[in-house]
């Protein structure tokens, strides 16, 4: 057998369907608030926009936008921005920040992934940030391109465990990772698609905590409730790295990207 008769978005699902279900919007509006207090912290944000080729670009569409990490930055740089996300949490905290700024360009759009897409403006430039670890990623990645008019950029986590694997350790889980970033390599190469690819690093969502009942929250949030032993184990292992100089717990994320006029995907 040949790379050829590997079908990656088919297995793409399959692997999703065994690393767990995704979090509802009700999950990302109840953490919206939080994640906003972050919203301009850290490199990540520099180091994307540092990647992107803006010339000749008038609109963005934003996918997976959450509190505006991205578009809220760039909206300066563009006459029109779309916002798009399906947690309407996360939709409200933009909009403050917009109202807090000024920002007159920014158009909330409250739509998910699998829904009909029929309306959503084509777009100069499409990003999706952190925001592609969907159940289809064959189909989200044929919507992202096909209203693209010129590029799109988007990042995919490395790795497949958005947790730091230590923590996974010290508690004695043994998660299913999720699909990693080579999925998208291959589902764009087998349509036409031939992507450029880098890779950014984070602080990851648990670097700086100094409380142990956040650090616990965060991954109840994450993985589930912790029974005793897990709870103690996972004290222990904090007591330790707070000794040793605190939680660090960097992510790296592909950055990946295209240029719409030499693709040839069939959406």
């Amino acid at each position: 057998m040949t790379i050829a008769a590997i079908d990656f978005a088919r297995l793409y699902r399959d692997h999703m369907a065994l690393s767990g279900k995704p979090k509802p919007n009700s999950a990302w509006d109840a953490r919206a608030a939080s994640m906003n207090r972050q919203v301009n912290r850290g490199r990540y944000v520099d180091e994307f926009i540092s990647r992107m080729n803006l010339s000749d670009a008038r609109t963005l569409l934003d996918v997976g936008c959450g509190p505006g990490t991205l578009c809220l930055p760039l909206a300066a740089r563009f006459e029109r921005v779309i916002a798009l996300d399906y947690s309407q949490g996360m939709l409200d905290e933009l909009k403050k920040n917009v109202a807090a700024q000024g920002i007159t360009n920014i158009e909330p759009l409250h739509l998910a992934w699998e829904d009909d897409w029929s309306k959503v403006p084509e777009c100069d430039i499409v990003i999706a940030s952190r925001s592609t670890m969907v159940q289809d990623l064959g189909d989200a990645l044929a919507k992202l391109n096909a209203k693209a008019k010129q590029r799109v950029y988007l990042t995919y986590l490395v790795g497949g465990n958005l947790i730091n694997t230590r923590i996974f350790e010290a508690i004695g889980h043994e998660p299913t990772p999720a699909p990693d970033y080579i999925y998208a390599l291959n589902i764009l190469h087998r349509r036409g698609i031939h992507p450029r690819l880098d890779y950014i690093e984070d602080e990851g969502p648990l670097s700086g905590i100094t409380d142990f009942d956040e650090l616990l929250q965060r991954l109840i949030w994450s993985l589930g409730e912790l029974n005793a032993y897990e709870r103690a184990s996972l004290h222990t292992w904090f007591d330790a790295a707070m000794a040793s100089g605190g939680l660090k717990t960097a992510r790296r994320w592909a950055f990946i990207f295209w240029e719409k006029q030499i693709a040839n995907y069939p959406c």
